[in-house]
């Protein structure tokens, strides 16, 4: 058995003084040896953090012992090292980022008052098997290109606040349908479906998202192809323990590949889905520009020479734009 664990949680509770909390918290947190990322905001906080058994039993008691926080959902993973680097606590306008308030507050959504209702694993299968629902994956296209529920609407985003613009873009899936949205662990169907409610869609949501479905020991991810795309250094978990189909496609050579990589490129930085061989060939650079670039990581990395670069490149057909001397 692991000895390391990785929780992932939120809680829309009112937060008074959200500076003061994150301060507080952050000294708490780094006493206690976790690490991760956690975000904080008056409408509540959103975590994932990792730590030994003890001490992620001891952050759930002392968080949940907490005023408002008594309901705090945990998503537990076993781990056998810790997945972030550091602790990180930060403030944010939202702890999900929608960006629907702008300049009227009255905009925004809370899912205290308005969300969609919250379907259990078993109801969700139910929806994914009924032909006249609309399945909507509410995270972003890189996510669900590695893994999703089959026949899942694929939003064409970048970024969670896209969604909104992407659905009154795409009104004619919707109009008239019933509609199930899921994301990771239940955080952005919280608002996206209470949007979806006061713009007269007829939504409800996964509870406690693709993570709840996949331990629900009724559902066990089934219906679930590929891999769920995380937050941390494991970049990718398995969700089905029924059957893994790889619906990733490999960057290069389009092969089936779940591997998820970000471009050598430190100005590029792109996220893709790469082979390890590939990586090599390539030297995990995304376009013949990133390969060449002068601060390409990968050749940083492995200490290559200009004439072992320039060999690399020659190798794939490409010149690239290196100063040999």
């Amino acid at each position: 058995m692991s000895n390391y664990r990785v929780l992932l949680y939120y809680n829309y509770v009112t937060i008074n003084d959200p500076e003061a909390f994150k301060d507080e918290h952050l000294a708490y947190c780094k006493k206690l040896g976790l690490k991760g990322r956690i975000y904080v905001s008056q409408e509540g906080i959103n975590g994932t953090v990792s730590g030994t058994v003890e001490q992620t039993n001891q952050y759930m008691e002392d968080l949940t012992s907490r005023a408002g926080f008594e309901d705090t959902n945990f998503k537990i993973d076993e781990a056998d090292h810790h997945v972030f680097k550091k602790m990180k606590v930060k403030n944010r306008k939202e702890i999900v980022s929608l960006h629907l308030e702008g300049k009227n507050k009255s905009s925004d959504i809370d899912p205290n008052t308005l969300t969609g209702r919250h379907l259990e694993p078993e109801e969700f299968r139910e929806a994914l098997l009924d032909e006249e629902v609309i399945v909507l994956d509410a995270r972003n296209d890189y996510e669900y290109d590695v893994g999703h529920f089959r026949g899942a609407v694929r939003p064409d985003i970048k970024a969670f606040h896209e969604l909104p613009q992407w659905i009154k873009d795409n009104k004619e899936l919707f109009m008239d349908k019933k509609v199930v949205t899921y994301c990771t662990g239940g955080i952005r169907c919280e608002k996206l479906s209470g949007w979806m409610l006061r713009e007269g869609f007829d939504a409800a949501q996964l509870k406690n998202g693709i993570h709840n479905y996949s331990t629900d020991p009724k559902t066990q991810g089934d219906l679930w192809d590929g891999a769920m795309y995380v937050f941390d250094e494991r970049l990718t978990v398995p969700i089905n323990k029924h059957e893994h189909i790889i619906v990733g496609k490999d960057w290069f050579d389009n092969q089936p590949c779940e591997r998820y990589v970000n471009c050598a490129n430190p100005q590029c930085n792109k996220q893709i889905i790469c082979s390890q061989e590939n990586e090599d060939k390539y030297l995990r650079g995304c376009t013949e520009l990133c390969r060449s670039h002068p601060d390409n990581r990968y050749v940083k990395e492995r200490h290559l020479t200009l004439e072992e670069w320039q060999d690399r490149l020659e190798k794939i057909g490409e010149q690239g734009n290196l100063n040999l001397v």
